[in-house]
């Protein structure tokens, strides 16, 4: 028999998190994920199952009442889309999520899902997003092993494009927190309303986790100067030796920064010895010309099955791994 239980209470969901959620990404920590809990305050539908008194399955789900849906908690959203990358169910059978969703009084829409073992009984939906990664041990950790994977001719073009900037004379800073204002500055200036700092919630949230991730000895802030002004800024986290490159923004005055400050994060990380540097999903056509490793993430969709509940039969007791 698999019982299953609703929590609607922050807090009590706080200790369900801490006390089952694999913390395997940047993305796993509740300090991330509550960051944006604060400014968007959804309501959250923690759906827990249980068999024989022992965990078997959770939903982490918040109400996206704009989206008229459930999503992964705490249900950020930016041009109709949540943001947050890796997430997960967790269960210990397809026939416990099946029952959680059906507890589940509406749509549900998860985004970004890493893959799991109930790949291969079609338990995710088609991919939904590729996510890049720069792994720098397959170099050896070696800079100079990575951009010898260019040709001779692509190699020439970064060299001249990098002197050019060099003439004008190019420096680095590094941790200075008012950057931070420069990348919302920048991002906004370049994208306008589809920067994620368009809406308040998301700058807000986002000001709330360069905090968190500064306090806890986390945050990462790369600044390029090009003759005394701000050209690129790019916030990141380190968390256990993966570098998480989160936003940025650059200056249209200075032509290829953006490749510039993106090859800096690889040749640091190869440095530091990194295990994995993650550039988050889309491609923006450049991170498949950097070599950089795809991932797919995946969505979870299910239209409301609440109708349903009477007809479903308690699945047995399933041993859980």
């Amino acid at each position: 028999m698999t019982n299953i239980r609703i929590c609607n209470d922050l807090e009590e969901a706080r200790r369900l998190w801490h006390r089952h959620w694999p913390q395997r990404s940047l993305f796993d920590l509740w300090g991330v994920r509550s960051c944006f809990q604060m400014y968007y305050d959804r309501d959250p539908w923690f759906v827990v199952a249980e068999q024989h008194d022992a965990f078997a399955g959770m939903l982490a789900l918040s109400w996206i009442p704009e989206l008229h849906c459930f999503g992964h908690f705490p249900g950020e959203v930016w041009c109709g889309k949540t943001w947050l990358e890796q997430n997960r169910i967790l269960a210990c059978s397809p026939e416990v999520v099946y029952l959680m969703e059906a507890h589940t009084p509406g749509e549900i829409n998860i985004r970004y899902l890493v893959a799991t073992d109930f790949d291969r009984h079609g338990f995710l939906d088609a991919v939904d997003e590729i996510g890049y990664l720069f792994y720098p041990g397959l170099y050896d950790y070696s800079f100079q092993n990575y951009m010898r994977g260019f040709s001779g001719k692509t190699r020439k073009k970064i060299r001249h494009e990098v002197s050019r900037l060099e003439r004008q004379g190019v420096s680095y800073r590094f941790d200075h927190l008012p950057d931070i204002d420069g990348l919302f500055r920048l991002n906004l200036e370049s994208f306008e309303d589809k920067s994620y700092f368009s809406d308040l919630r998301f700058l807000r949230s986002f000001e709330n986790l360069a905090a968190w991730l500064h306090a806890n000895g986390m945050l990462k802030i790369t600044t390029i100067l090009v003759g005394g002004k701000v050209a690129a800024v790019d916030l990141g986290a380190v968390w256990n030796k993966h570098y998480t490159v989160l936003a940025g923004g650059t200056c249209p005055d200075f032509p290829g920064i953006a490749k510039v400050i993106n090859f800096h994060h690889l040749e640091w990380a190869c440095q530091q010895r990194c295990l994995s540097v993650d550039f988050l999903c889309g491609d923006f056509n450049w991170k498949n010309r950097f070599h950089l490793t795809p991932r797919p993430l995946y969505r979870f969709f299910r239209p409301h099955l609440a109708a349903y509940l009477p007809e479903l039969e308690p699945c047995r007791s399933v041993a859980c791994a």
